[in-house]
C-alpha cells in the first residue's frame, strides 16, 4: 500500500472517533459551514472546473461526458443546497433499529452507528465529491474522496473548501480528504486497505465498477450503471406515456436515470409509435428500432447490443412486445438492475410488473428521472446501488451506517 493512502487512512480513523462521538448539532453546524462556503467559493470551484472542463475537451472526451464534468454556479449552489438538506434530516445514529427484553431480562437493542472510514472511488462528476463528504460526515463517517484525473482541479478545491469548513466549526478536518488521481495506483491502494479502510463505493462507468467489485478487498457496495427501461402498457394513458418517455430519455441524458430503452405493448403501438418517434426525433433522439419501429423514417435497426447499452447520450432502443410478461422477459435480460418504468391505468399490470422486473426502483406512471436521493426525500445521494445486500437503491445516511446490538442486564450469566 502506497503511503499516501495509508497515511490518509490513519488520518481519517481518528477523525472518525470523533465523529462517532459528535452529536447532531456539532455536526449539522458543520454541515451547514460547508454549505455556506462552498456558495462564498462559487467563483473559485467554477473556475477550477473550467480548466478541467477545458483540458477535456481537448483531449477529445464526449460531451456527454463534459456535461457530467461540468460546473457553473447554478449546480454549485445545487450541491451547496444538498448539503443544506443533509443537515436538515434526522441524525442516523443512535437510531433504534429493534429492541426487547429477552426472557432472562436481559435487554436488547440494535442500534445504528458510524461505518467508520468510507472510501470513495468515482469519474467525472465534481459535485459528488461534495455529496459524498456530507452524507458520510452526518452519518459520523470520515470520507476518503478518490475522484477522477478529469475532475482533479475541482475536486481539490471543493475539498479544501469544505475541510476549512469542518475545521471552523470544531470539527477534525481530516473527517474529509481528497487522495490524488494523478496516479491510478491510490485506487487500488483504497480498495486494498482492509483493516484502515471500512467500505469502499464506486461511483462511475461499467469498467470502474467491475475492477472494484473485482479487486477490492475492503467490503464493496456497488453501485450500478443504468440500462434504464420505459414500458408503455396496453392500458396506458398514451398522453401520458409520451410525456414520461419524453422526460424520462431527454430531461437529462448523461445521467444513470435517464432510459435507455422504450418498450411498447402491441395493442397500443399503431397509435404510439408514430408520436413517441415524432417527439424523441424532434428532440435530436437516435432511435435504434425493431422492425415495428423502423417503418418510421429515420429509425435504425436494433441489435442485441443496442437493447444491452447505456448509453448517457441521445439515442434509445425500442421495441414492440405481444404482452406484459414479453416485457418482462426483456428487462431481466438486458437491464442492470437500476430502474424501470410502467405506464398503465392497470393495477394488475403495475403489480405483476413491479415484482416481476427485480431492479432497484420501478416507477409506476412517473419518470425514470426521480430515482434519485435528493427526490426519494434523503438529500444527496452518495450513489444508487443495484445489489441486494445492505444497500439498495437511492444510498443517503442510513445506508451508510451499520449496526451494534446493546445488550443491558442486572447481572445475568450464562
Amino acid at each position: 500500500m502506497g503511503t499516501e493512502v495509508r497515511e490518509a487512512a490513519l488520518r481519517a480513523r481518528e477523525a472518525a472517533r470523533v465523529l462517532a462521538l459528535a452529536t447532531r448539532k456539532d455536526k449539522d453546524a458543520a454541515l451547514t459551514a460547508m454549505a455556506d462556503a462552498l456558495v462564498a467559493g462559487t467563483d473559485r470551484i467554477v473556475a477550477a472546473n473550467a480548466e478541467d472542463v477545458a483540458e477535456a475537451r481537448a483531449e477529445g472526451t464526449p460531451e456527454n461526458v463534459i456535461d457530467r464534468l461540468a460546473l457553473d454556479a447554478g449546480r454549485v449552489a445545487a450541491f451547496a443546497q444538498g448539503v443544506r438538506d443533509i443537515a436538515a434530516l434526522p441524525d442516523p445514529v443512535g437510531e433504534v433499529v429493534r429492541g426487547s427484553t429477552l426472557p432472562n431480562g436481559l435487554q436488547l437493542q440494535q442500534i445504528r452507528v458510524p461505518m467508520g472510514v468510507i472510501g470513495m472511488i468515482y469519474e467525472g462528476r465534481p459535485n459528488v465529491t461534495a455529496d459524498a463528504a456530507a452524507i458520510c460526515l452526518k452519518a459520523g463517517s470520515a470520507s476518503l474522496l478518490r475522484g477522477s484525473r478529469s475532475a482533479r482541479r475541482s475536486n481539490a478545491v471543493i475539498v479544501e473548501i469544505m475541510r476549512d469548513a469542518v475545521a471552523s466549526a470544531g470539527l477534525p478536518a481530516d473527517a474529509i480528504q481528497a487522495i490524488s488521481a494523478e496516479d491510478r495506483s491510490t485506487s487500488t491502494d483504497l480498495m486494498t486497505a482492509r483493516g484502515l479502510v471500512d467500505l469502499v463505493i464506486p461511483r462511475g462507468g461499467a469498467g470502474l465498477i467491475r475492477t472494484v467489485v473485482e479487486q477490492s478487498t475492503v467490503p464493496v457496495i456497488e453501485t450500478g450503471t443504468g440500462n434504464v427501461h420505459v414500458y408503455v402498457d396496453a392500458d396506458a394513458d398514451l398522453d401520458m406515456a409520451l410525456d414520461i418517455v419524453v422526460n424520462s430519455k431527454t430531461h437529462r441524458t448523461s445521467v444513470c436515470n435517464a432510459a435507455e430503452s422504450l418498450l411498447v405493448h402491441r395493442a397500443v403501438a399503431e397509435k404510439f409509435l408514430p408520436r413517441v418517434v415524432a417527439a424523441l426525433q424532434e428532440r435530436d433522439v437516435r432511435i435504434h428500432g425493431d422492425e415495428d419501429f423502423q417503418a418510421h423514417d429515420g429509425v435504425d435497426a436494433a441489435t442485441d447490443d443496442d437493447y444491452a447499452t447505456e448509453y448517457l447520450a441521445s439515442e434509445i432502443a425500442a421495441r414492440v412486445v405481444d404482452s406484459l410478461d414479453e416485457a418482462v422477459d426483456h428487462v431481466r435480460r438486458f437491464s442492470s438492475g437500476h430502474t424501470e418504468a410502467i405506464v398503465t391505468g392497470s393495477l394488475d399490470a403495475a403489480r405483476r410488473f413491479t415484482m416481476g422486473v427485480d431492479s432497484a426502483a420501478v416507477m409506476v406512471n412517473a419518470s425514470t428521472r426521480f430515482t434519485d436521493g435528493g427526490e426519494f426525500g434523503f438529500g444527496a445521494e452518495i450513489g444508487i446501488s443495484t445489489q441486494k445486500l445492505h444497500a439498495r437503491g437511492p444510498m443517503g445516511l442510513t445506508e451508510m451506517t451499520t449496526t451494534t446490538y446493546v445488550v443491558t442486564g442486572t447481572g445475568q450469566t450464562r
